[in-house]
C-alpha cells in the first residue's frame, strides 16, 4: 500500500534566526532538499507577516533578543497554530522547560545542527501532520 505523503515542495518551512548565517545556511540546505522556505531575522518579523498561516514546520533558534523561540512558540498557541517545531540553540545546556501547557516541539538541536538529524525530523514534524 502506497504512503499519501505531499510533494515536499508544496511544504513551506519557516526558519526564525537572529543569525542571518544560520539563516542563510538553513535556507540554501533545506532549498536543495527541495522545501519552499521563509526565513525571518526575529519572532516578531514572523508573527508580524501570514507566516503562521502559510508555515508547515517551524525551525526556530530558543535564544533571540525581543522574543524567544520558547516565547514565539507559546505566542502561537495562544493565537491557535499548532506549527510543528524544531528549536535549534547555541546553549542546549541552557534549555528551560516548556511546560505542560503547551505542544512539544519535536526536536531541540544544538547548534551547528547535523544535516541528517534536521532533515529526520523535519521529515518527521511534516508528515506527522498527514
Amino acid at each position: 500500500m502506497k504512503q499519501d505523503t505531499q510533494i515536499p515542495n508544496s511544504m513551506t518551512i519557516a526558519i526564525v534566526d537572529d543569525d542571518d548565517s544560520v539563516r542563510t545556511a538553513l535556507e540554501s540546505l533545506l532549498r536543495s532538499t527541495g522545501y519552499k522556505v521563509k526565513t525571518y531575522c526575529s519572532a516578531l518579523a514572523f508573527l508580524n507577516t501570514n507566516g503562521p498561516a502559510q508555515t508547515h514546520c517551524l525551525v526556530s533558534d530558543i535564544q533571540m533578543p525581543g522574543m524567544s523561540g520558547l516565547e514565539l512558540h507559546k505566542q502561537l498557541v495562544a493565537m491557535g497554530f499548532h506549527i510543528p517545531t524544531l528549536f535549534i540553540t547555541a546553549y542546549p545546556e541552557a534549555v528551560p522547560s516548556l511546560g505542560t501547557d503547551m505542544s512539544a516541539p519535536i526536536a531541540c538541536l544544538p547548534k551547528p545542527c547535523e544535516t541528517k538529524k534536521l532533515l529526520s525530523f523535519i521529515e518527521t514534524a511534516l508528515f506527522q501532520q498527514n
